[in-house]
């Protein structure tokens, strides 16, 4: 066995501070950047472009080792260069660098390249999208409703269902180049396309059943009263779809007990789960919210099984009614979903984490009717909350980037390695940065993603 290389920070920093920040740099700018070709054949400068062994090494991996502290604060982190053997598409063992390995296996390189946990998108509109068209912008929202919306969508809706399919497709794509290969994407059930939105999603989601991973929410945009969706909402069920969807119970559906209600029996009907867009704040976002929380009490059954998206609520709640909310969410296992939205609502999100509410994020609209400025970048959503909530030292960024991995960090709170570990299902991104708190404040170009041990996006060396 040989010795783990060990690199501080600024060590690597010295060596790759032009190449990060020009990273950096591409990261910010993906918004309209389309996700980069595969190339069809290995190619000497690239690299490999292909890999589906089922049991092989990948060295030069990038891992962390632990916190670097100056007294009890920690002011760096500490790496090591590893060989990961990857089998049936999980981690099978961890070799240090210069360890002896099998002659038998096929051998690739990271080329030093830091690995970060697989990026989760969890909350996306992949049926929906401008991206991969010409460009467009999005229609002057200034003075407009959810109901003005609702009818300006009702009017693109046939001219997005033709190309609909190619377009999550692509979106798939871009997600990858992102790092990402699991996510939940909200699809339209609505009178306009029918179920033809989710047919169409089902069949992108097929074509890439063994390198992305995705829950469907069946969602009724225009309202599940005020489009009579409940018939069509009910066959979506029976098709492949994980979560009931609803929309804004008191603004859309002008009814918020009974559309709350049919929502819930719909789930509890089929044994699904729950994720509702609740844009609402004011009184009418918090009783909502009262309402749902009280609806899980009574049904056991959905106890762990319900996310609020976006819950705005929760940022205009008065204080001791948001800790009181906050605590009986976290009692019934209820899920928040945000954004990490900018602007002059500044959601409760590090008050709902340390009261044990699971906060998980997406990227929402990529460059569609709703908003032009989605890159689909979960690494982006990490460096929003950093900068939302101040996170700017090197163990609060480390700590940001769980939001956009579903939890899953390279380091505990005390430094000490929890992922990724023997046993644990080979999905990764690899990054040109030093460790997880850079990869965070500069977003780095992703250089390739791994998907149950398949690379399904970008290059590694032939070792």
């Amino acid at each position: 066995m040989g010795s783990v290389q060990h690199q501080s920070r600024r060590g690597f920093l010295m060596q790759t501070g032009q190449l990060t920040t020009s990273a950096a740099i591409i990261g910010l700018a993906g918004s309209a950047e389309a996700a980069p070709a595969k190339a069809g054949k290995d190619d000497a400068k690239t690299g490999i472009t292909t890999l589906t062994d089922r049991h092989y090494y990948l060295g030069g991996v990038r891992l962390e080792d632990g916190f670097d502290y100056d007294g009890d604060i920690v002011v760096g982190t500490r790496t090591g260069l590893y060989t990961l053997e990857i089998k049936d598409g999980a981690i099978a063992a961890l070799h240090p660098a210069g360890a002896t390995l099998s002659a038998a296996l096929p051998r690739y390189d990271a080329g030093g390249q830091l690995a970060l946990p697989a990026m989760r998108d969890m909350h996306i509109h992949l049926d929906k999208t401008f991206y991969g068209g010409p460009w467009q912008a999005p229609r002057p929202r200034q003075g407009k409703t959810i109901m003005d919306m609702i009818a300006l969508e009702e009017k693109l809706i046939p001219t997005l269902l033709p190309t609909s399919q190619e377009r999550a497709e692509g979106l798939i794509a871009l997600l990858q180049s992102k790092g990402t290969t699991t996510a939940r994407s909200h699809c339209n059930i609505d009178p306009v396309s029918g179920l033809k939105s989710l047919e169409h999603l089902l069949l992108a989601l097929e074509k890439h059943r063994d390198d992305f991973s995705c829950e469907i929410v069946a969602f009724p945009q225009h309202g599940l009263l005020h489009s009579k969706v409940d018939g069509l909402m009910r066959e979506a069920m029976q098709m492949g779809v994980h979560y009931v969807g609803g929309l804004d119970p008191t603004n859309v559906d002008k009814a918020m007990e009974k559309s709350l209600d049919a929502m819930f029996q719909i789930a509890l009907d089929t044994g699904k789960g729950v994720d509702i867009h609740l844009h609402e704040t004011g009184a009418s976002g918090a009783a909502a919210v009262t309402y749902m929380i009280d609806t899980v009490e009574k049904n056991p059954a959905l106890r762990g099984k319900v996310t609020i998206s976006h819950g705005f609520a929760l940022a205009t709640m008065a204080p001791g009614l948001q800790a009181e909310t906050i605590q009986r969410l976290s009692a019934q296992k209820m899920t928040i979903a945000s954004t990490v939205p900018l602007g002059a609502l500044t959601m409760p999100l590090p008050q709902l984490q340390d009261k044990g509410v699971f906060v998980m994020t997406g990227t929402d609209s990529v460059i569609d009717h709703w908003s032009p400025f989605g890159s689909g970048d979960m690494l982006e959503r990490s460096y929003l909350y950093a900068q939302v909530y101040r996170n700017s030292d090197e163990f609060r960024l480390s700590r940001s980037l769980a939001i956009a991995t579903g939890g899953v960090l390279p380091l505990d709170d005390e430094g000490k390695r929890a992922w990724p570990k023997v046993g644990d299902t080979a999905g990764f991104t690899l990054v040109g940065a030093s460790c997880s708190a850079e990869a965070v404040a500069r977003i780095p170009a992703r250089s390739a993603t791994f998907h149950k041990g398949r690379m399904v996006y970008g290059s590694v060396g032939k070792a």
